[in-house]
């Protein structure tokens, strides 16, 4: 009887000790099943909407140097990034066969003046002939017969049609001599303004054939050292956007691959209509000017720009990451557990079509979230109207937030790191 009470004791004291060591392994077990949250504040600062686009540099305008008359290359006066100014001799083309050509205008010119002075002389005198005999003819009409007296009027009116014709030939000849006066000028390549030689096409000793197509002999950009302008493809749905940020005069900021450390600034200069459709994605161009362009800007550089649409500074901000996060069902209070239904998208054939205004409502819509903040054990979620939208924050227009609450981005793995 004894022994049985001693082994029931002992019993009793073996139980109650697992027990007490139990206990704490299940707090310690509930307690290591608790997720460690990754979490960011709320803060304060500036939010700014942007749009991002792409294109090249160019100049304002560009102008291509051709050649209006044939022959070959005698000088070539300028090379790549020559600075010209207006009317300068860029080129000459050998002028032999065009001076020749000047030559025979001109003496033709002279010939037909000298033919013009003969002609002249004739109907002086055809003239003074007619006269005397109109004199004889007043003193006795019997003296000359009605016959002599046509034959020296219509003489009269031969040299007089002679004379016109004379003087038409000589306007023939000089017209003449002024277009070939002309292609000779055309052999000198003059500079139409002034600005930077960007591309040269011919060499000394090259024939330049302008029969059928005038050729281009050099490429020359205006104004590159006043503005400069990029020209961006933006997205149908942005380009609203932008044209508010073109009608408020906000800048345009941009980089180019050269060098990426430098971040240059414009404005919008136009929005073009002339839309252009790519695989069913509609873009506008868009022309930005940058005045008083940084020498490293050079032509068909590729600018990555940012459209500034809105800014607002000192606000209250949410980190994007946390408007991202989505927690598991058993991490969430239940309450609150409704935040996380998600209506399935239906397929285009089965899904409503919506009206104009259901659609802006569903837009609008769109800037109401929730973000995630850890109460006790569970994920407590806070519905929040959001404002401005970046790549980094989104303002808080309304919501239960302060400066500095922490907000639930992520869960550390549980996995050790290697």
């Amino acid at each position: 009887m004894r022994r049985w009470l001693i082994r029931f004791v002992i019993f009793v004291v073996v139980i109650g000790g697992l027990i007490g060591i139990s206990i704490p392994i299940k707090t310690m077990v509930e307690k290591s099943q608790v997720p460690k949250y990754l979490t960011v504040p709320v803060s304060r600062g500036r939010v700014e909407t942007v749009v991002n686009s792409t294109g090249t540099v160019k100049p304002v305008r560009t102008v291509s140097v051709g050649a209006f008359t044939s022959g070959p290359i005698k000088e070539v006066n300028v090379d790549y990034n020559s600075v010209v100014k207006e009317k300068e001799v860029l080129a000459i083309i050998d002028d032999r066969l065009q001076q020749a050509s000047v030559d025979a205008g001109e003496a033709a010119v002279a010939s037909q003046e000298a033919d013009l002075e003969r002609v002249k002389a004739l109907l002086d005198q055809a003239r003074n002939n007619e006269e005397r005999a109109c004199k004889l003819q007043a003193i006795s009409k019997d003296y000359l017969s009605p016959t002599e007296m046509d034959q020296y009027h219509f003489t009269t009116l031969s040299y007089e049609a002679q004379y016109r014709l004379g003087k038409a030939s000589i306007k023939q000849a000089k017209a003449n001599l002024k277009n070939q006066q002309d292609q000779l000028g055309y052999t000198k390549i003059i500079c139409p303004a002034d600005g930077v030689v960007i591309e040269r096409k011919v060499d000394p000793g090259q024939t330049v054939a302008s029969s059928f197509t005038t050729p281009e002999l050099f490429t020359i950009g205006l104004e590159m050292d006043k503005h400069m302008h990029i020209y961006a493809s933006v997205d149908e749905a942005d380009i609203g956007m932008v044209q508010t940020a073109w009608e408020q005069k906000h800048p345009v900021r941009f980089t180019v691959d050269a060098c990426a450390d430098v971040l240059f600034e414009g404005h919008v200069h136009q929005i073009r209509l002339n839309a252009t459709t790519t695989q069913n994605v509609v873009t506008y161009p868009v022309i930005i000017e940058t005045e008083k362009p940084d020498p490293r800007l050079k032509p068909n550089m590729t600018a990555n720009i940012s459209f500034e649409i809105e800014g607002k500074d000192d606000v209250l901000r949410v980190p994007a990451a946390a408007l991202r996060f989505i927690p598991l069902p058993n991490q969430v209070r239940d309450e609150d557990k409704h935040f996380l239904e998600v209506v399935p998208v239906s397929s285009s054939e089965t899904a409503p079509k919506r009206s104009a205004s259901e659609k802006v409502e569903q837009a609008k819509k769109r800037q109401h979230r929730h973000v995630w903040v850890q109460d006790g054990d569970k994920l407590r979620a806070i519905p929040i109207m959001l404002g401005l939208i970046d790549t980094q924050y989104a303002e808080i227009m309304e919501g239960d937030l302060v400066e500095g609450q922490t907000l639930v981005i992520g869960t550390e793995s549980l996995l050790a790191p290697r």
